[in-house]
């Protein structure tokens, strides 16, 4: 059995089924709590048939109705205080930056990159290296319940086929890409013409296409640093590149900083915005993941609108720079922009999605009072569709995962909030506690020891 015979079946190799409490969203507005809820994934991992309010006596037939043995059919019973929601999806992540979380605070962006990040993201020139941390950032992701990542690797193009490797070996599921940066950056971190970047592009393509060749667990996603690191040549080969393979997504940092925003006025002074340049160079569009997005002008909002591109927001790292950062989100939300929620690790200090989440709030609330009542804040279901379906819809792969629709694969998390074998810190759950309040409780409380199990594609992938 090779690799990819073995991400297409669970470990068991069998069907699978749960009995219990099942949270998703099924938009911003609508999130689900489904009780006494049966779920059955076939051996591919797809979700066969999901029925709420089932009486246990019930499973069996339902098992059969489905072309099964109900005899030999795997169903786990959850209990009271257990449920099972959708995986989280971090819609912007530095995988190199793994060891480098939370140095560097206080530092403007470009300072930060110059004294910090490049010297760091450079040791990724040695493989073995390189295998190392990424195993360990995987594993660790994976640990937190990020079941899909989009990743940022270094420049270097082998490291980046690694990642690629690793993420398809630990079983998450990944947009993966090569950092292309020929200038602005030193000399000994950065590629040194834009054909040599571009070169390792269709190199990293080639291989995630021989790796996984139907994308079931592994793409390779279209990755300039940001336009300061590259040069209109570098920038219209990607264009091309994009041209020749138009189902590729396409990664990038926008709009993130007034320091950044300045030194790409002065390098493209041609465009009047980040969004006139990058378009101009083929590089939005309905697949596009653009991170952060704090000073959009509101031409720019609604090209971005128009276009159908997605933001990744950085709530942690937006605010933990020099600068305390308020990225807009119920403006874009308001004008149907799609939104997913992203660590930034490690401009970002955390790798969790439910700090993420909480800071989501947290930044809101500032944005509301900013805008004295017209941007409301986010609500707690609404930073979980973020961090779900949201994600998901940002990354061109709601019609796969983000939420439990029958015919979708079966990403998700069995949390457990009770009779813990290692106990964690989360609010304990009370004997009258409701399904909504064990679920804010979680959120807001929790962490990685609250999630039990993590399923990738009907597989379960954490250690």
């Amino acid at each position: 059995m090779d690799e990819l015979d073995k991400i297409s079946t669970p470990a068991s190799g069998l069907p699978l089924g749960f009995h219990g409490t099942v949270v998703h969203s099924h938009s911003l507005d609508e999130l689900e709590i489904l009780q006494d809820c049966f779920v059955l994934i076939d051996k591919a991992g797809i979700i066969q048939t999901l029925q709420a309010d089932t009486h246990p006596d019930r499973i069996n037939a339902i098992v059969a109705d489905n072309g099964y043995a109900p005899d030999v059919f795997p169903v786990k019973y959850l209990r009271r205080g257990e449920f099972l929601c959708p995986g989280f999806i971090d819609t912007h992540n530095h995988a190199p930056q793994w060891a480098q979380r939370g140095v560097g605070r206080g530092l403007t962006l470009l300072d930060w990159l110059d004294q910090i990040t490049f010297a760091h993201e450079a040791k990724f020139a040695d493989p073995e290296y390189a295998r190392r941390m990424y195993t360990t950032c995987v594993t660790g992701f994976l640990q937190q319940g990020i079941t899909t990542a989009s990743y940022y690797g270094s420049y270097h193009g082998e490291a980046s086929r690694i990642l690629a490797d690793v993420c398809l070996e630990k079983g998450q599921r990944a947009l993966v890409g090569k950092c292309n940066m020929n200038r602005n950056a030193p000399d000994w971190y950065r590629d040194q013409s834009a054909g040599e970047s571009l070169l390792e592009t269709r190199a990293l393509i080639k291989h995630v296409q021989q790796l996984d060749p139907n994308n079931l667990l592994i793409k390779p996603i279209i990755t300039p640093r940001f336009a300061i690191c590259c040069d209109p040549p570098l920038l219209e080969g990607l264009g091309d590149i994009i041209r020749e393979h138009p189902d590729l997504p396409i990664q990038t940092h926008f709009n993130e900083a007034k320091d950044e925003i300045t030194y790409t006025h002065q390098l493209f002074p041609e465009f009047g915005t980040e969004a006139d340049l990058y378009q101009r160079f083929g590089l939005l569009n309905e697949r596009s993941i653009l991170a952060h997005c704090i000073f959009l002008q509101e031409e720019e909002i609604h090209r971005l609108q128009e276009l159908r591109c997605g933001i990744s927001h950085c709530p942690i790292s937006n605010t933990t720079m020099q600068d305390f950062m308020v990225a807009p989100i119920r403006e874009y939300l308001r004008r149907g922009i799609k939104v997913g929620l992203g660590t930034d690790s490690g401009g970002g200090h955390s790798s969790s999605m439910l700090e993420v989440m909480k800071q989501a709030f947290v930044v809101s609330n500032a944005q509301q009072m900013l805008t004295k009542g017209r941007d409301p804040a986010l609500s707690m279901h609404e930073g979980f569709f973020l961090a779900t379906l949201g994600g998901a819809q940002v990354c061109g792969l709601d019609d796969r995962i983000g939420n439990f629709a029958v015919g979708k694969e079966f990403d998700a998390l069995e949390i457990h909030t009770m009779d813990l074998e290692q106990p964690g810190v989360m609010s304990p759950v009370e004997a009258d506690d409701s399904m909504s309040v064990i679920f804010e409780k979680f959120l807001m409380t929790g962490d990685d020891r609250n999630i039990a199990k993590v399923y990738v594609r009907g597989r379960s992938v954490k250690v």
